[in-house]
């Protein structure tokens, strides 16, 4: 049963975003990225806010780690390479798909009971590599199939039905929405469906922020240790290389981090220090330069930002910008970009 402390569900109206990002060509602000952005400190207190933090919106793959933590609760009993890949959105390389396989196969279960969509290996590169190989789409490469296949694998576990576990009335989807009102603190505002297929559960960027926080500063044993300890050991299973999310682990010592189609990016510190990043016209090109940038305001040492200011803006083939956060945003970072 839920706590009596879980808050009211956000409101659902159009989310009062403000700039978070400029772009700068020559000097000029060219385009600006609106967006909202929380830090919570180690209290769980809001530390800074820009934005329109309180509205519902969808987290998307960013609830990944929530989603894995309600599953390990129901029993699941991966660690290590395997539950970190049921909190992914991984590129398709080799190791995502035979991890995969074998959640299926701890499962009982054949590839042909995922109800994930069929799709191409999300990295470029290796889905390149599938074209030329003349290798069709198919529900492991997908991004989510590690999730899914866990989802099977909890459903197995407690003898539920394979049949509509995707619904959000199944047993499996119920416990997953408790554990989501458990760890952000407040009820789910509306459900819908994520791009895989599985319940989307909206929230307000305030709450999946809470639910990071605690995800990461948990006591070691518990499920959400286990989850946070597997993401931060095996940053690669959980995205993939050359992904900037894994990159962002291994770059911050204990960092726990997760992104999110639509321009979402979460990342909390071992002792619940966490931030969340919401780009209002969901570009990609702005999550990580303001998920550093907010990561500095959190206290993490600029020094070990410096990858994550983002890709150069590019003029005859030299750089002549960048994207840069607003100055309310970068209290101890100097961006590069003038």
């Amino acid at each position: 049963m839920l706590s009596s402390s879980v808050a009211d569900a956000p409101l659902i109206r159009e989310p009062l975003h403000a700039p978070v990002a400029h772009l700068i060509r020559g000097g000029v602000v060219e385009g600006i990225h609106y967006g909202s952005v929380v830090v919570l400190g180690a209290d769980g207190r809001v530390e800074f806010q820009l934005g329109d933090i309180e509205a519902a919106f969808y987290p998307r793959s960013a609830l990944k780690p929530v989603q894995a933590v309600a599953m390990v609760r129901a029993g699941l009993p991966l660690d290590g390479e395997l539950l970190s890949l049921a909190a992914a959105s991984h590129s398709g390389e080799e190791r995502h798909l035979a991890g995969t396989r074998r959640i299926l196969e701890l499962a009982g279960v054949s590839e042909d009971a995922l109800r994930n969509v069929p799709d191409m290996p999300f990295d470029p590169g290796v889905r390149d590599e599938w074209v030329r190989e003349g290798r069709a789409a198919s529900r492991l490469a997908q991004n989510c199939s590690g999730k899914h296949a866990a989802m099977l694998y909890t459903c197995v576990l407690n003898g539920w039905p394979l049949d509509g576990y995707l619904d959000p009335s199944h047993p499996l989807q119920q416990a997953i929405a408790e554990i989501v009102e458990d760890l952000t603190g407040q009820r789910i505002a509306r459900v819908t469906v994520d791009g895989c297929g599985a319940p989307l559960f909206s929230v307000s960027l305030n709450g999946l922020a809470r639910a990071v926080s605690r995800i990461a500063a948990a006591v070691p044993g518990t499920p959400e240790a286990r989850v946070a300890d597997a993401m931060r050991a095996h940053p690669e299973m959980a995205s993939g290389a050359g992904r900037d999310v894994a990159a962002l682990m291994r770059a911050v010592p204990g960092l726990l981090a997760k992104d999110g189609f639509e321009g979402v990016q979460v990342a909390a510190l071992p002792d619940g220090r966490a931030v969340a990043v919401k780009i209002a016209d969901g570009a990609n090109r702005a999550r990580i330069p303001v998920g550093a940038a907010a990561l500095a305001w959190a206290g993490v040492s600029p020094e070990l930002l410096t990858e994550f200011q983002g890709e150069a803006l590019l003029g005859g083939g030299e750089p002549v910008g960048c994207v840069r956060p607003v100055r309310s945003l970068e209290p101890v970072v100097v961006s590069a970009c003038a």
